[in-house]
């Protein structure tokens, strides 16, 4: 096909998908109020409703990354993008905390192949040499969703209200699955080989680079989904006491910074792997700027907070390099289900951090206005900046010894050669 109709019939139709999944995974954040003053949520509550999105999409990353290679992306993203639909309006109709669990699991399950599908229509279609800029311009669209998910909806939240929002959105799901369908060319779709099997994944836990990695940019990578997605908007309403619309716009440049940040990540790790500085070494110096930014919400500085709420996401993307680095390191054999493993240990622990944060904040007290102290958000960061710093020192104490080896080995030869002078003498 031409660029214009490659454009037109392949990029576009699914890039639509991934806008719609990024949308949807943050929108809660800028919902948050709404939903607790509606149906008298507490913090727990709001967590699991969030962070289910989180469960159902891990949940099925590996039965959707085998049906993409079998069925190819356009029956099985139209399929899903369906089910999304029909969890978005349950969601607008549902009236108690499980009618709204339930339709929030049905709407990541649906939403789980909007990314892998677009990457495998993407490498149907595009040379392969285009594919980096391509996914490039991929993700930049995703960032763009996240961005609308915040004053864009608080802007079509002065119209309608949550249910009106989520019937659009259903609609818009709907959409998008029927242009898909209608819009991209049928591809010839190799059979799953043998070896692709559920079973074959463990190759790619017991790859030595493959633990390297999600041992150093695992957790980090879980906590910038799980927080940004939900916590960093309830952070700054309940701890700097901000109002929705100061929130919502401090949210929006939050999600926005997704789109440089991406940007600068990627230039970054191209200019220093030209120097012959590994990928790993920018993700623990990346990863050691997103703790210091932690840290400094734990401290609870107040003049700075507002900044804080946007370099949280801006280093957060640090936290995408993982892919890539998966991608070089392991072999070639490995890399589309090194992908889908990564996608399930990272969806499932933003579960858990996004679940995990909503309890630990809930073991404080509201105030009559629902806002929870400020000591129950330091504790909960704290205690994910302790979960995150034994990979960042493991991973140095795995790279010092490399750098020190080299002068223990000069000063052994220096000795061999004294002694062997002495004996010569």
């Amino acid at each position: 096909m031409s660029p214009k109709r490659v454009c037109l019939c392949v990029f576009l139709p699914f890039a639509l998908g991934h806008f719609l999944s990024l949308l949807l995974r943050n929108i809660n954040a800028m919902l948050a109020p709404t939903l607790v003053q509606s149906l008298a949520l507490d913090s727990a509550q709001l967590g699991l409703l969030t962070s289910v999105f989180f469960f159902t999409y891990a949940l099925v990353q590996l039965p959707v990354g085998l049906a993409l290679d079998r069925y190819g992306p356009r029956k099985v993203q139209a399929m899903l993008l369906c089910v999304a639909a029909a969890g978005a309006l349950l969601f607008a109709s549902g009236h108690t905390f499980t009618d709204l669990v339930v339709a929030r699991a049905m709407i990541g399950l649906g939403l789980a192949g909007c990314f892998m599908s677009a990457v495998k229509a993407m490498s149907s279609w595009v040379a392969p040499g285009r594919l980096p800029s391509i996914n490039g311009y991929l993700l930049a669209i995703g960032g763009l969703g996240s961005a609308s998910g915040t004053l864009p909806v608080r802007a079509v939240l002065r119209y309608t209200d949550w249910r009106g929002l989520f019937a659009g959105l259903a609609i818009l799901i709907a959409s998008a699955a029927l242009v898909i369908w209608l819009a991209t060319p049928r591809t010839q779709t190799a059979q799953t080989s043998s070896d692709a099997t559920l079973a074959s994944l463990c190759d790619v836990y017991r790859n030595a680079e493959f633990r390297t990695t999600i041992s150093l940019v695992l957790i980090p990578h879980t906590v910038f989904f799980g927080i940004q997605g939900l916590w960093i908007g309830r952070w700054l309403s309940d701890v700097a006491r901000f109002p929705d619309d100061a929130v919502a716009y401090l949210l929006y440049l939050s999600m926005a910074a997704v789109i440089f940040g991406a940007i600068a990540v990627g230039l970054i790790t191209e200019r220093t792997g030209r120097r012959g500085i590994k990928s790993l070494d920018v993700a623990v110096v990346g990863i050691g700027l997103f703790l210091l930014v932690q840290a400094a919400i734990v401290l609870g500085y107040r003049p700075s907070l507002q900044i804080l709420a946007v370099l949280f996401t801006l280093v957060g993307t640090i936290t995408g390099i993982e892919y890539t680095i998966i991608a070089q390191s392991v072999p070639r054999e490995l890399t589309g289900r090194a992908s889908t493993c990564l996608n399930l240990l990272i969806f499932v622990g933003a579960f858990v951090v996004q679940a995990g944060f909503g309890l630990i904040v809930g073991l404080w007290q509201h105030d009559a206005a629902g806002h929870y102290p400020a000591i129950a958000y330091r504790v909960g960061f704290g205690v994910l900046v302790l979960l995150q710093l034994p990979g960042v020192v493991s991973y140095l104490i795995r790279r010092c010894p490399v750098k020190c080896a080299v002068p223990k080995r000069i000063r052994k030869e220096e000795d061999y050669e004294v002694s062997a002078l002495r004996s010569s003498r």
